[in-house]
């Protein structure tokens, strides 16, 4: 074993000139050339010699709100993801083409004026439809993607694959994506409010592997997100209840107005799909626009500076501890949000238990997921699955728990210290109150 530790560090920058990068120390920078932010160190001991790389990644990635994303006259489909569409198309000579993965029941809805866009645009093109449900969440249909793109060809740098369906259709074709020639761009287009909400914005893909949600992914973000709420007019009203679980989420750990305008407008938004009327747009900003909005706002304040999740601890992570494991043990009974939201049910009570909350807040905000149509018991969620759930946490988060609670309406913390008495009162409270009608 090697102890000795070295006397000297030499900084080297990194100059790239004349067709190659050369190294450089610090006290040299005056060379011409393209100067990198990489650096490398050097470093030796009687062992030998230690180069250590520090090379920052950085990602940029755009998250467009926009209306009639498949009228042929509106280019965003095509060139969202890119800051000058005219030079775009100066530069594409050869014909522009796109390859474009589309959930099998959006394309019964959808396909045919996805079609009729490209077509219109002029565009070589290929629609794939995938079952993309979180039963087939698989590698079996990534390499089915990856096959198909292969045979159609694209280029790796300026023809993004497109994604558009829920959220699961979204991190199956990212994973796909971030593997073709290890890192193809694409674009992600939700159909479903929890993907326009929560899968969309983030960097993080993934399919379920050995019975476990998510096992196998990537952090690998959208070189465009692309968000048009007509997409949800046909969305089964369970789906949208399913999405505002994720909205509620946000709005418990750090949005109190949001909270309150799912309690004043909960109804109304599942009533209406979440599209505005004219009335609304033009009295004032109407409830859909603001709830995405400080949805989306207060999802990106949490992922922007932490993509790759190297800080452990995650207020997004609130409802998604016990979640997991539930959703897995009862496909397909539970969507996604559904889970969510029992998990967050019962942290509720868990953050009353612990005095972080008071029985008005408590009550307020159960009364809130009923009234948005949200699960907030289920049979399966036994206090053996929290307790294991809990273990496979400390397994997976660095030996702590890392467990989120509100401590008020609209605040949050993380916390480490939640004991096996306060977990058995809260879960027998909760299931006393709560387990009536399920």
């Amino acid at each position: 074993m090697c102890n000795t530790v070295s006397d000297h560090v030499t900084e080297f920058r990194l100059i790239h000139s004349d067709c190659t990068w050369s190294r450089c120390t610090t006290d040299c920078l005056d060379v011409e050339g393209q100067l990198s932010d990489a650096k490398l160190y050097e470093s030796s001991t009687e062992h030998g010699v230690t180069w250590t790389v520090v090379s920052p990644i950085i990602f940029t990635y755009r998250i467009i709100q926009c209306e009639r994303l498949l009228d042929a006259s509106n280019d965003t489909l095509l060139f969202g993801h890119v800051s000058n569409p005219t030079e775009a198309l100066k530069d594409d000579t050869k014909g522009i083409k796109r390859f474009i993965v589309i959930d099998e029941q959006v394309n019964d809805l959808y396909g045919s004026q996805v079609a009729a866009y490209f077509e219109a645009r002029r565009v070589i093109y290929k629609i794939l439809p995938l079952p993309t449900t979180e039963e087939n969440k698989s590698m079996l249909l990534v390499n089915q993607i990856l096959e198909e793109v292969h045979k159609f060809g694209i280029d790796r740098r300026t023809e993004p694959i497109i994604a558009i369906g829920g959220g699961v259709c979204l991190d199956i074709v990212g994973l796909a994506a971030s593997l073709y020639r290890r890192r193809t761009p694409y674009v992600r287009v939700p159909t479903t409010l929890l993907a326009y909400i929560d899968a969309s914005v983030g960097a993080k893909n993934g399919v379920n592997f050995a019975n476990c949600k998510n096992k196998l992914g990537s952090y690998v973000p959208p070189v465009a997100t692309l968000l048009d709420r007509t997409f949800l007019i046909t969305l089964p009203r369970r789906h949208i209840s399913n999405g505002l679980a994720e909205m509620l989420k946000m709005a418990l750990m750090k949005h109190k107005g949001l909270f309150e305008l799912l309690e004043n407008e909960g109804k109304h938004l599942l009533d209406t799909s979440f599209q505005a009327s004219e009335t609304t747009e033009k009295v004032h900003k109407d409830p859909a626009s603001v709830s995405t909005r400080l949805a989306i706002e207060s999802m990106l304040e949490e992922l922007a500076p932490n993509l790759w999740e190297d800080e452990l601890d995650r207020l997004v992570d609130f409802g998604h501890i016990i979640s997991p494991e539930l959703e897995m043990k009862t496909l397909p009974t539970l969507l996604h949000g559904e889970a969510v939201n029992i998990d967050m049910a019962f942290m509720i009570y868990v953050a009353h238990e612990k005095g972080f909350l008071t029985v008005e807040e408590k009550s307020r905000i159960i009364v809130c997921m009923k009234g948005l149509e949200l699960p907030v018991w289920h049979t399966d969620c036994t206090l053996g699955l929290i307790q294991k759930s809990l273990n496979e946490r400390l397994k997976h988060s660095a030996g702590r728990l890392r467990m989120p609670l509100p401590t008020g309406l609209g605040k949050a913390r993380i916390f480490n210290d939640i004991e096996d008495s306060i977990l058995c009162q809260a879960f027998k409270k909760w299931c006393d109150e709560q387990r009536a009608g399920y």
